[in-house]
């Protein structure tokens, strides 16, 4: 009895250790720097952007070759680093025109597993707040349960837009 209930639990531990080190391993497995350049995204909007310029507080001014201001955008480097996405930080870019309407909104350089996040850009999570005004948009929540296989991802990038755009709101009269 003493023999089988000592493999018993040799037996459950092994399983246990195999199975644990499979999700460390499998939860690692992917995690890439993806460099993604705030110009580039901003160009996406702006093809005619040469540079992203500070602005006031948080916000940025996107200018033309002329240095004429083409738009704006937000950061949320680094007032987001703690927020961790399932590898690593999930820092947001948030381009805006003039009239404070948001134009788009992406993931900055960040370790997520790639599969996940172009699962959110096909489920069209990064549209979310596109076309609504800054302190309009502050107010709208991705329903990020609603992005299946994601959703730890989502969750950390729903929080750097909410706190980036509620400090861009408290600013946005120092931007003028």
């Amino acid at each position: 009895m003493k023999s089988s209930i000592s493999l018993l639990f040799i037996f459950v531990t092994f399983i246990t250790q195999s199975f644990s080190q499979g999700t460390i391993k499998g939860k690692m497995e992917g995690a890439v720097l993806n460099e993604v350049s705030g110009l580039e995204v901003v160009q996406s909007i702006y093809p005619e952007a040469v540079a992203v310029e500070k602005g006031k507080e948080v916000w940025f001014k996107v200018v033309g070759a002329d240095k004429k201001v083409l738009g704006y955008c937000l950061s949320s480097k680094p007032y987001t680093d703690s927020i961790i996405g399932y590898h690593n930080s999930t820092p947001v870019i948030i381009v805006i025109d003039k009239k404070k309407v948001i134009q788009k909104v992406a993931i900055l350089s960040n370790w997520e597993t790639p599969f996940f996040i172009k699962k959110l850009e096909k489920q069209k999570y990064f549209n979310t707040w596109d076309g609504l005004k800054v302190g309009d948009a502050l107010k709208k929540k991705a329903a990020v349960d609603s992005y299946s296989g994601a959703t730890i991802s989502a969750r950390a990038l729903s929080k750097n837009v909410v706190i980036i755009l509620d400090r861009a709101v408290k600013k946005s009269s120092n931007n003028e």
